[in-house]
């Protein structure tokens, strides 16, 4: 193919590198999504909105470290906030004073938070934070929604976007206790009048795999409803939507007030970490009694080493502070409404069937399925379900990607983020990048 052969010529650097990390890792990758047929490029260096890999490539980066970056790679304050850190220390195995203040914008900032605990990722979040309602509620059973994604741990795999109901490694009786449906909200009403045990229910707060299928308009709040009838706990998974949608999150556009709410990603400014925000009373189940045994629920344990380790908290506050006017949000978001126009208008242009859709300052993109889309910015809520949920078949995305890299833009697969740096320049020459992309998928075959 030649959109293969041209990507494996133009980088032998990251081909070596593979080989020796196939020794030595599964598939040679640390994360799923980085695995790419027949091999994923090797980054040496980043800043704001580029990155070069060891071959001395530059690219305009749309994964943005898994969307924790609205800030960019290297954001000056963030480095030299950092750096100073570093320099300090990175575990005092002891507390310290950033935690508090990295606590405390998250309080300021997002609109349900009362109290929080830190995590060292958004799986630990979601986690936690089911942990937390299944003893407030006492009752042991979790409802999500299929495809929902709300990381990797076993009560959350099931029918996301792994896939699977069963994966492989997680017990049935695991399971047992999650409900998985649809997101329709009948459907929901039905569930919990028939499943009284249920005392949780959580939702990716823009819909399914980050908003590749959103959610109905007013549903969260709808599903709020709903669930506090039913006596269950509502969890808002804010890990990519939190300082990203609006400083706060979803929550704050919809006016929406979650029992809990699931934070990372940008939390952290592009550093590990993790956060369960939420009503203070939940959160104080973590709490150690002042006086043991005396009218007060049985703690909840949770350690963890690295929570709010001073490195993470430093980057976080300084990252929270920076964003939390909301115009850092309000330039992604812009730049990505521009480059989702502008690549329907190119696929109109070429009558290619697909579209490229998105919420806030994320893009996804579906070629080779449908019909040509209207050359503006498509609010996806307004596109067919069965469109947006199908996806994009593999090796589309797979040669599409490897032709975007040739071209100098590097993909989140199918979807990526903008950030506050990015520049009308990096749009433009993002969109020449797509036509050429199309133009050699067509000469392919693929189109």
């Amino acid at each position: 193919m030649a959109i293969e052969q041209a990507y494996v010529e133009s980088h032998p650097g990251s081909a070596a590198l593979a080989r020796r990390a196939g020794a030595v890792l599964p598939s040679g990758v640390t994360h799923d999504s980085r695995y790419l047929r027949p091999f994923g490029i090797y980054v040496d260096r980043a800043a704001g909105a580029r990155k070069w890999d060891v071959d001395g490539h530059e690219y305009i980066d749309y994964v943005m470290g898994h969307g924790s970056l609205l800030l960019g790679h290297s954001h000056p304050a963030v480095t030299e906030a950092a750096m100073a850190q570093l320099a300090r220390g990175t575990h005092y195995g002891a507390s310290h004073e950033r935690e508090i203040e990295w606590a405390e914008e998250v309080v300021r900032i997002v609109p349900s938070a009362e109290a929080v605990r830190f995590t060292s990722s958004g799986t630990e979040a979601t986690l936690m934070a089911l942990r937390i309602a299944r003893a407030a509620s006492g009752r042991p059973a979790v409802l999500k929604f299929d495809r929902h994604f709300h990381g990797w741990h076993d009560y959350v795999v099931g029918a996301s976007s792994y896939g699977s109901k069963a994966p492989a490694g997680v017990p049935e009786s695991t399971l047992e206790s999650v409900v998985v449906v649809p997101p329709d909200l009948a459907t929901v009403r039905e569930t919990l009048a028939g499943r009284p045990d249920v005392g949780a229910v959580i939702v990716e707060s823009a819909g399914a795999s980050s908003g590749a299928v959103p959610l109905p308009r007013g549903f969260n709040a709808e599903l709020a409803r709903i669930a506090h009838e039913r006596g269950a706990l509502f969890i808002m998974d804010e890990v990519v939507t939190g300082f990203r949608w609006s400083p706060g999150g979803v929550q704050q556009i919809e006016g929406v007030t979650p029992d809990l709410t699931a934070l990372a990603k940008i939390l952290a400014g592009g550093l590990p970490g993790g956060a369960v925000a939420g009503r203070r009373d939940l959160l104080e189940r973590l709490a150690f009694p002042l006086d043991p045994g005396v009218g007060k629920p049985e703690k909840i344990g949770h350690p963890g080493t690295f929570n709010a380790n001073p490195l993470s908290a430093t980057a976080g506050v300084t990252c929270l502070r920076t964003i939390a006017d909301g115009q850092a949000q309000e330039r992604a978001s812009a730049l990505a409404g521009r480059l989702r126009a502008g690549m329907n208008r190119e696929l109109a242009r070429m009558g290619v069937p697909g579209v490229v859709y998105g919420q806030a300052s994320a893009f996804r993109v579906i070629v080779g399925r449908g019909t040509p889309p209207a050359p503006v910015d498509i609010d996806p809520r307004d596109l067919p379900a069965d469109l947006l949920a199908g996806g994009m078949a593999g090796e589309v995305q797979r040669l599409l990607v490897l032709a975007m890299l040739n071209r100098g833009v590097h993909l989140f697969g199918n979807s990526g983020l903008t950030s506050a740096v990015h520049t009308d320049a990096d749009i433009a020459q993002t969109l020449d990048a797509w036509a050429g992309s199309l133009a050699a998928l067509r000469e392919e075959g693929v189109l």
